[in-house]
């Protein structure tokens, strides 16, 4: 194999992954490219010349800096020197889930709403591209990122900017709001799903009962909401799914009646989305649990003023390099109800740490506590570490317990039962030192400790394997680079400035 043709097979690797994690197929990333499928298949086997204009578009369609073309507003990188310890406090941003549920619950009040502490990330970016596109005027307020939004009474969705909205899945939670406001409207695909694919089905069963059928056409959902159409038993969801069970609570809030949700995730952020809703005058039985009893309004109009509650999977991403750093830190206001889980097994794999007293968020509800961590000796669990729904393990806090289970004496197994092919993007911490062996599709077996060592790696498409290979690289020796980090900055605000705070040394670079 030349060098070319090795750079070649590399390139179609990484479109093949970023179009995986689209949820796009071949045929249908050809269409948006007006080129064959046989020419995207030539391309993911590496044997395909590609212009520079080719991969620029390639990106563009994927929403990929894996792809895509340097220019002065090109990929970003970073450059890690490891083995340095970290040292101070840090507070742990609000909720992304739950503010991005939030931005689409505004979509239900006609007055003036205003959320708190927003994440200022890239998935937040291209909602409000969207509600700006069709008539909602938003308002950052401040440098502590609160965030203004007002509701015109019609919402012009014909100007929806869909380029933007294809590049959220959170898309999706746009139907609970609208069906209330239009008989008809489209959407955009949501991240590329298919209608009837596991992504987007579920929501269909929750809001089938509220009178919403939805069609696919050519690019997109064309939705149609009958009037006079109420629920006449509980709503079973088919999955306890978060933005099922958020969409569903959107439909909800304004039929009048009384709508009972059975199988309800009970999760942070539907928690934080039903404290929203009480705000606007929607009244909730049963938060925290998974039957939910919702008498919703049929106009919803007044001023309202929330604090998303804190972000569980930052505390653990944080928790989790002081961990592999073997630092001695304070992690402030971890949101604990959503975390008992994850410390209960890391302590049993020897984690020492101390807990304060337990106070409250903003939000006057979520129970929040600081965590104290100490360098330990950690040992491999008896048991496979896999997630549950809430009040289980959190799914996205599993693959943090890879790069942690990489410190520990012993193998530790991780079950990924719920996504395709995520565990896959944990092997590629064997290439920093680890010893990570994939048993199949949904299953990791790793064996510890780990002498880490520096590497350069691009990033995966999916984000908490990114941020997992981040952490690693903290702790190896000598310097790393992680490129295209696009993924990291969607979910998280400013996470390499705020490690280099606690004594990290990332650098953020673009090449030339």
């Amino acid at each position: 194999m030349t060098q070319n043709d090795s750079y070649l097979s590399r390139i179609g690797t990484l479109i093949r992954d970023a179009r995986q994690h689209s949820g796009l197929t071949q045929a249908q990333l050809a269409a948006e490219l007006k080129t064959s499928q046989s020419a995207i298949n030539r391309i993911e086997k590496g044997q395909q010349n590609l212009t520079l204009d080719t991969l620029a578009r390639i990106g563009a369609a994927l929403d990929s800096e894996l792809v895509s073309v340097a220019t002065a507003t090109g990929p970003s990188h970073l450059r890690v020197k490891g083995g340095t310890t970290l040292s101070g406090s840090i507070d742990v941003k609000s909720s992304k889930n739950a503010g991005v549920a939030l931005l689409c619950a505004a979509l239900l009040n006609t007055g003036t709403t205003v959320l708190r502490k927003v994440a200022r990330i890239e998935e937040v970016n291209r909602l409000l591209e969207v509600l700006e596109s069709i008539g909602v005027r938003t308002t950052w307020l401040n440098d502590a990122n609160d965030l203004e939004l007002v509701v015109p009474e019609t919402l012009d969705l014909a100007k929806m900017d869909a380029e933007a909205a294809r590049r959220t899945r959170s898309i999706i939670m746009f139907l609970g709001p609208l069906m209330h406001r239009m008989e008809e409207f489209d959407l955009p695909y949501a991240g590329g799903c298919d209608l009837g694919t596991r992504t987007v089905e579920p929501h269909m069963t929750a809001l089938r009962p509220f009178g919403l059928k939805v069609l696919a056409t050519e690019g997109s959902y064309h939705a149609s909401a009958a009037r006079g159409v109420v629920p006449e038993r509980p709503i079973v969801l088919t999955e306890r799914g978060d933005t099922v069970t958020e969409n569903a609570l959107l439909a909800a809030a304004r039929h009048e009646g009384v709508t009972v949700i059975r199988n309800a995730s009970p999760n942070y952020m539907v928690q934080d989305l039903c404290f929203f809703l009480e705000k606007l005058g929607v009244e909730i039985e049963g938060i925290g649990t998974t039957t939910l009893r919702v008498t919703g309004k049929r106009e919803i109009r007044g001023d309202v003023d929330y604090a998303p509650s804190e972000d569980p999977i930052e505390a653990m991403s944080l928790i989790t390099a002081a961990i592999v750093t073997d630092s001695n830190i304070t992690v402030r206001r971890v949101p604990i109800e959503f975390m008992e889980i994850e410390l209960a097994l890391l302590e049993e794999m020897g984690f020492r740490y101390d807990r304060s007293e337990e106070y409250l968020a903003e939000n006057g509800q979520t129970r929040l506590v600081d965590i104290t961590t100490h360098p330990s000796k950690l040992r491999a669990p008896i048991d496979k570490i896999h997630p549950m729904p809430f009040p289980g393990l959190n799914i996205d806090n599993l693959p943090f317990f890879a790069v942690i289970a990489a410190q520990a004496e012993g193998q530790t197994m991780l079950h990924d039962w719920v996504y395709e092919n995520r565990a896959i993007y944990l092997t590629e911490l064997n290439k920093l030192g680890a010893q990570v062996k994939l048993l199949d599709p949904h299953r990791v077996l790793i064996e510890g400790p780990t002498r880490w060592s520096g590497a350069e790696l691009v990033c995966p498409p999916a984000l908490r394997p990114a941020v997992v290979i981040l952490i690693a690289m903290l702790a190896a020796k000598g310097t790393s680079v992680l490129r295209s980090v696009y993924v990291i900055n969607r979910g998280y605000e400013d996470l390499a400035l705020r490690l280099n705070a606690l004594g990290a040394e990332i650098e953020t670079f673009r090449d030339i």
